[in-house]
């Protein structure tokens, strides 16, 4: 049927078409009001993307999901293996128990059996240092008589002096044996004690980040490394999309970026369901334009002047996807709500870190 159609109606048809396209082109830029207090403006669906590595190198032992799947906060994602990781926790726990018990000994002082063994060694030794103290005073007495050599009287000497340092040393230990550790070496072994218990909390902390995690709910995108893989911090092993809350991101006409603020409340649909709408706010407001601008302009000019606006939205059900085509529209007779209202606006508990207004 086309072409039988003259040349002048083919040409009029084909300008008609550039012309409906013209004018959704500068609708798209213009965002302007579809109603006399709505504006109507058009974007994109946009999400925040995280990449999940582990905070520990070794081989990628077991992975759980698949491109795709929903994952919840704290759902396990892929683990490590642990082997080397469990010895060491296990030789950091088991010194730490070693000096728990050098602690306590230290704490409990000597044993009653051993001030007995040091009374009793002392007192052996008193005795034996009389002993020799009456053979040399007894031999010191024959030498003045010339009964004696002089060589007896040094070596009884000698014995005496002896058994006098054998008595001290025993004399001493005893008084420690009594007293007990000293305050300083007690301190010491409980400064000890902490540094292997946080040694012990590093060599756990260490085997448990063996383990990989979900931090927020999400979807993974991509499975970059597989099992048998060697896995570092620096390496990522999943790309997550933070499905929720999203936002749409759009663009606002320079006259109307007084009109619109922070918390307002929206209404988005797309062409993928049509007929449902996703209630939204205004997360985010651009404070420079798009374009940077010449410094002398016209009154037209100043109005192709755009600002990025983020209506962020709910997506429990995970309808709206990353890049989808959206529209949205606010009515510009809301009134201008409380800051307290303002940070109620949200997804629900779970979500506490986006109920906030985005301020960049």
């Amino acid at each position: 049927m086309a072409a039988n159609l003259p040349k002048s109606r083919k040409l009029a048809i084909a300008g008609l078409i550039a012309a409906l396209a013209m004018i959704g082109i500068f609708a798209l830029l213009r965002g302007g009001p579809s109603a006399g207090n709505r504006l109507t403006l058009y974007g994109n669906v946009d999400i925040r993307e995280v990449e999940v590595a582990f905070d520990d190198s070794d081989r990628i032992a077991r992975m759980f999901v698949q491109e795709g799947d929903s994952v919840k906060p704290g759902e396990l994602l892929a683990e490590l293996d642990a082997r080397r990781y469990g010895a060491n926790a296990d030789q950091a726990r088991r010194t730490v128990e070693a000096q728990k018990q050098v602690l306590t000994r230290m704490l409990n002082g000597s044993r009653p059996e051993e001030i007995v063994q040091a009374r009793s060694t002392m007192e052996a030794l008193q005795a034996t240092m009389r002993d020799a103290e009456v053979t040399y005073r007894r031999n010191l007495e024959l030498r003045r008589k010339q009964v004696i050599p002089q060589q007896t009287l040094d070596d009884s000497q000698s014995q005496y002096q002896a058994a006098a340092g054998n008595y001290n040393a025993a004399r001493q230990a005893w008084i420690l044996a009594v007293k007990g550790p000293r305050i300083e070496d007690i301190e010491n072994a409980r400064a000890v004690l902490k540094a292997d218990e946080a040694a012990l909390n590093f060599a756990e902390r260490e085997l448990a980040d063996t383990k990989l995690y979900a931090h927020s709910a999400g979807v993974i995108e991509d499975r970059i490394l597989e099992p048998g893989d060697m896995a570092s911090p620096g390496v990522p092993a999943f790309t997550m999309a933070l499905t929720n809350p999203l936002w749409v991101r759009t663009y606002v006409p320079e006259p109307y970026l007084g009109k619109i603020y922070l918390g307002m409340r929206a209404s988005i649909t797309t062409d993928s369901f049509p007929g449902k709408t996703f209630q939204g706010w205004v997360g985010y407001i651009s404070p420079t334009a798009e374009f940077t601008p010449k410094n002398v302009e016209t009154p037209e000019l100043r109005t192709r002047l755009v600002y990025q606006v983020r209506v962020y939205a709910c997506n429990p059900q995970n309808e709206l996807r990353l890049g989808m085509p959206a529209t949205v529209t606010m009515a510009l007779d809301q009134p201008i709500p409380i800051a307290s209202k303002v940070n109620g606006l949200g997804c629900g508990a779970e979500n506490q870190a986006t109920r906030q207004p985005e301020i960049h």
